[in-house]
């Protein structure tokens, strides 16, 4: 089983770009698990039109540990399996809480046993790398994080702190760094300002993913780009991309 967390800045296309990941593996008919690890909990939406469905969290406030495994998942495109963490009522308890408890709750629960997923892919919030936002990244869930980033300065800010964070937890063992994935907003010296970054954390842009205009008429749709658009180029760069993960 393949295990891999995906970080970055909210906003930065982080669900875009795992979520078309997971529509390119299910293609090539592995079985993917997708958990949504952000207190929007809308990292699968595309992967099932659109829809809202039950967070974790939500699960636990609503009825403790009265709820099965069928009521934590969401089946989408090609047998994925979509699950979201949620996160708190606003401005009540810790968003880093809904991730441990939905981490817990599927192992808890033999998510991982009964889905027998090929690959696992963990969508994780990078503005804050503390308490439960490292949890996907600990021993036992994801062996490789690779972080989304552009060239602006917050994005890049964003990763740094992330994957110091990644580095920092080296030593106990904990995921590796993958390399960066590199979602183009088209400033000024990108790829210079990104591959500075990498020379900073001996590491490298697994892959470069362009502007395109289908995947906001993809989203617009409830659709991956790689669902709406297969022939796109887009879509191309999104498996190139998954097959690369995969075989790193």
């Amino acid at each position: 089983m393949i295990k891999i967390a995906v970080y970055g800045k909210g906003g930065i296309g982080k669900s875009t770009t795992v979520s078309n990941i997971s529509a390119s593996l299910a293609d090539k008919g592995m079985r993917v698990m997708q958990i949504g690890c952000d207190p929007k909990a809308d990292s699968t939406a595309n992967l099932h039109g659109g829809t809202q469905i039950p967070t974790v969290l939500g699960l636990v406030r609503e009825r403790q540990d009265g709820f099965s495994l069928d009521d934590m998942v969401t089946i989408g495109y090609k047998g994925i399996v979509c699950v979201e963490a949620g996160g708190p009522k606003p401005g009540l308890g810790c968003a880093g809480r809904g991730i441990i408890a939905a981490l817990e709750k599927l192992r808890e629960k033999g998510a991982y046993d009964i889905f027998k997923p090929d690959v696992v892919i963990y969508d994780v919030l990078g503005d804050v790398v503390c308490g439960g936002f490292t949890m996907p990244m600990r021993d036992g869930y994801a062996d490789k994080v690779y972080i989304v980033t552009s060239g602006e300065k917050m994005a890049v800010y964003a990763a740094a702190n992330i994957a110091m964070a990644v580095n920092n937890f080296k030593e106990r063992g904990y995921a590796s760094l993958g390399g960066f994935i590199l979602n183009r907003r088209n400033v000024s010296n990108e790829d210079e300002i990104v591959n500075d970054l990498c020379r900073d954390f001996n590491s490298s842009v697994v892959s470069s993913i362009d502007r395109s205009h289908l995947v906001y008429e993809a989203e617009a749709l409830g659709k991956t780009v790689v669902e709406a658009f297969p022939d796109s180029g887009i879509s191309s760069q999104f498996r190139t991309l998954a097959d690369k993960i995969i075989s790193l």
